[in-house]
């Protein structure tokens, strides 16, 4: 999700939490002893950070980086598209400003690895007195680790922020029909038709149905298919018999069970249709999910369900979008910009970014801390359902460089499906159109 990802998901991010008290700081660690955080003391930091709830935190407590490592840290945070404008620009000259950078894996991170852009950082995690003992591979979940490697398996960068996409469920709606939670895609499919009934202007699901904004719910779909837009080889697989499934499960749940004017719809809209409580399910990031439990938002408070993605065909998945923080190859500071990247995705800095709302770490050891769960606001199963989507997260867009003109095209074709247009003819036609796009970023 290239835009949606960064701001507008964050900027709601369980908006309106109250700042962190005496219950919000359980769970928080302290910094390792092990590390020799002084070793760098006098050094001065350059930080290139997007805007965001994300970056608010990281300068929020920035002070307490530079009282315990004795580093200067001059941070700029502008907003995602100016940031990716200027990282760009600069990184190409091989003079970047900046010694740390923030990047969003799912648009930046093949375009980092073509230019060569980041350092290697895989030797400073096995070294023990750069890097605190709680600070390991395996407590990443697997979508954060295939973010941050590159194709040869090289640590670039720290898994930062994630996004999770998961179904939001009306439990009134359901009980009122007898029906339970999901477990797989016809069963949800199943149930949105069950839900829906034009006569009282309920409907049973709810997704994006705008052009370029759409493409996410199809590659979430096609997950469960066993599949992915792009294969190992490099090759597109999106006139596969899986992709073809999934963009017809898409236009089923989207004819059958979708308000009026759904092809209009992006994450907003369907958000709003589902606050009104007129509708049973809808797909979408967790990170929307804050004005559903606002009273002043929501006639759905405290009737929502958080459900992980339901199983497909061949497979459970929940689709994963996300952000990192790494040190560019370029620069002179590398190991005092390793422990400024060690810190913002720290135990105490993640259990600060969820429990504030400002996003979700990708560390699985702070989401199951109990002592840090305490400290959310959302319910339980909100933070269930994060949990739950770490353990089968996987990519949900394909790792290249032209990713807005892979959801513009492709974009296209969905929204011509909810129209009813056959799905294996549209897939078809923006195959032959992307393929030379692709072909020519990868040159």
């Amino acid at each position: 999700m290239p835009s949606s990802f960064i701001h507008p998901t964050r900027r709601h991010f369980l908006a309106g939490s109250a700042a962190i008290g005496a219950a919000g700081l359980l769970g928080i660690k302290p910094a390792s002893a092990a590390v020799d955080w002084k070793r760098f003391a006098g050094t001065t930091l350059e930080v290139n950070l997007v805007k965001s709830p994300r970056s608010e935190t990281i300068l929020k407590y920035l002070s307490e980086f530079e009282a315990l490592t004795g580093i200067k840290v001059n941070a700029e945070a502008t907003p995602e598209q100016q940031q990716r404008q200027k990282t760009t620009i600069e990184l190409s000259s091989g003079k970047p400003s900046f010694d740390v950078v923030h990047l969003s894996y799912h648009v930046q991170k093949r375009q980092f690895e073509k230019g060569g852009w980041l350092a290697d950082i895989s030797g400073f995690v096995k070294d023990p007195s750069l890097t605190d003992p709680s600070l390991v591979e395996s407590d990443f979940a697997e979508a954060g680790l295939q973010f941050a490697k590159d194709s040869q398996g090289v640590l670039r960068s720290l898994p930062f922020s994630v996004d999770y996409w998961i179904v939001y469920w009306n439990k009134e709606l359901f009980e009122k029909k007898g029906l339970s939670y999901p477990s797989t895609f016809d069963e949800m499919a199943s149930a949105a038709e069950a839900l829906t009934d034009k006569s009282s202007n309920t409907y049973g699901f709810v997704a994006r149905g705008l052009k370029n904004a759409n493409v996410p719910v199809w590659t979430t779909l096609l997950l469960g298919y066993g599949s992915t837009p792009l294969g190992p080889d490099g090759k597109l697989r999106t006139t596969s018999d899986e992709a073809v499934q999934a963009a017809t499960m898409y236009q089923r749940l989207m004819t059958k069970a979708a308000p009026v004017g759904v092809s209009g719809f992006n994450w907003a809209e369907a958000q709003s249709a589902f606050l009104q409580g007129k509708v049973g399910m809808w797909l979408d990031g967790v990170g929307f999910a804050p004005p559903i439990e606002n009273p002043e938002k929501s006639r759905v408070v405290g009737k929502v369900g958080y459900g992980v993605m339901p199983k497909g065909p061949k497979a459970q998945a929940a689709a994963t979008t996300g952000d990192g923080i790494g040190v560019t190859a370029a620069s002179k500071n590398k190991e005092a910009a390793y422990l400024f990247c060690q810190w913002v995705v720290s135990h105490e800095m993640g259990a600060r970014l969820l429990q504030a709302g400002a996003g979700v770490p990708f560390r699985n050891s702070i989401l199951e801390d109990q002592k840090v769960r305490e400290g959310v606001t959302m319910p339980s199963a909100w933070v269930d359902a994060v949990v739950g989507s770490a353990k089968v997260s996987q990519l949900a867009l394909p790792v290249i460089i032209p990713v807005t003109e892979f959801r513009d095209i492709y974009g296209v074709g969905l929204t011509n499906m909810i129209s009813g247009a056959d799905p294996a003819a549209e897939l078809k036609s923006a195959t032959a159109q992307f393929e030379p796009v692709l072909a020519r970023s990868e040159g």
